[in-house]
């Protein structure tokens, strides 16, 4: 069951609503969880990622040691580019390796340990905690392209917040999007959150300044204004968040204070041209990396940090509405390649 489904479900809106049959196994499933560190999210999360590697070092080292010859460094070479980490990074990996264990038997764990070191410092960044306004509401733009998640994540950004305390007023800017606008009416509601919507087609920029209007008159300390989905090739679209970005910092000092674009994991190679495009058109200041959950490809957070210098701020490690962890590069790597280090025993 998708997170818009439980939010249906659990809305007293819902008779108005289509709403499935529960089993009891679902309905069970919708009880508070229980709290779970960030290592243990992010290695579930990255499960899929960490089964590629897991099966495909495996078969690398065949249960012993490997000379560390042109041929290896090349299957090496290969595995990594399968994680979409890129073929410059994936070179450079290789080229450590080569320096640490050049013509000499290398063992997985130690590998391992080569690799996770250069994957740390391929994803070093610096920490980057949100940026918060000193007086008034601190103002989100959140955008990206249709089904990379946006809308669900910003469902969880206003939980993060709400969790904390504050108030939360939500800017339903996707106006070409019913389904955008609905899921968004229904987290308010469960939130208590206030939420400020316009007419199917209407401008987003006028949302996105009533929406703010409302955080400021009702002394909300988050406005987070959705915006609707885009390809970042479509020129015309692109010059109107351009327009939403415009709007929002004449009417609120500093705003947005924080622009933060939603990439879908799943996307792979093609997540750069997104982040491409949406930094020059509103100058992203952050990444939400979504779904990464249902990828096998998670080292695509590496080219788009050394390309475009942006912090991922959050990733999405599941569906449920607590699922959305603060990034943390160390515990990303070690998360990503838990469980294999040591499994596979030396013979000498």
């Amino acid at each position: 069951m998708g997170l818009f489904d439980r939010l249906k479900k659990s809305s007293p809106q819902r008779s108005a609503l289509e709403e499935p049959t529960a089993a009891p196994a679902e309905a069970a499933s919708d009880a508070a969880p229980v709290p779970r560190s960030l290592f243990a999210e992010l290695k579930d999360g990255l499960r899929k990622t960490t089964q590629l590697l897991n099966t495909d070092i495996r078969d690398l080292f065949k249960g012993q040691g490997r000379l560390v010859d042109d041929a290896f460094l090349e299957e090496l070479r290969a595995i990594l580019i399968k994680t979409d980490m890129g073929p410059q990074p994936a070179q450079e990996t290789v080229q450590e390796i080569h320096a640490a264990y050049r013509a000499r038997v290398v063992h997985m764990d130690d590998l391992l340990a080569t690799v996770k070191a250069k994957t740390k410092q391929l994803m070093a960044q610096d920490l980057s905690p949100l940026k918060m306004a000193e007086s008034g509401p601190t103002v989100f733009m959140v955008c990206g392209v249709n089904g990379s998640g946006k809308t669900t994540s910003i469902a969880k950004l206003a939980h993060l917040f709400a969790a904390q305390g504050k108030r939360v007023v939500l800017g339903a800017g996707d106006t070409f999007r019913a389904a955008a606008v609905e899921q968004l009416s229904i987290w308010a509601e469960r939130l208590g959150a206030q939420i400020v919507t316009g007419q199917p087609g209407s401008d987003p920029a006028s949302v996105a300044h009533r929406a703010v209007a409302a955080a400021v008159e009702s002394g909300a300390d988050v406005c987070i204004i959705d915006t609707a989905g885009r390809l970042q090739t479509q020129s015309n679209l692109m010059k109107e968040l351009t327009k939403i970005h415009r709007v929002l910092g004449n009417k609120a000092p500093g705003a947005p204070h924080e622009v933060l674009l939603v990439l879908d994991a799943t996307a792979g190679q093609n997540a750069i041209s997104q982040a491409r495009g949406f930094t020059e058109a509103v100058q992203c200041t952050g990444i939400i990396l979504s779904k990464i959950d249902g990828t096998a490809k998670g080292g695509v957070v590496i080219p788009i940090r050394r390309q475009f210098g942006l912090p991922v701020k959050f990733i999405g490690v599941g569906e449920q509405p607590e699922d959305l962890a603060t990034f943390d590069p160390d515990a990303f790597v070690e998360a990503l390649f838990a469980g294999l280090a040591g499994e596979i025993p030396r013979k000498v």
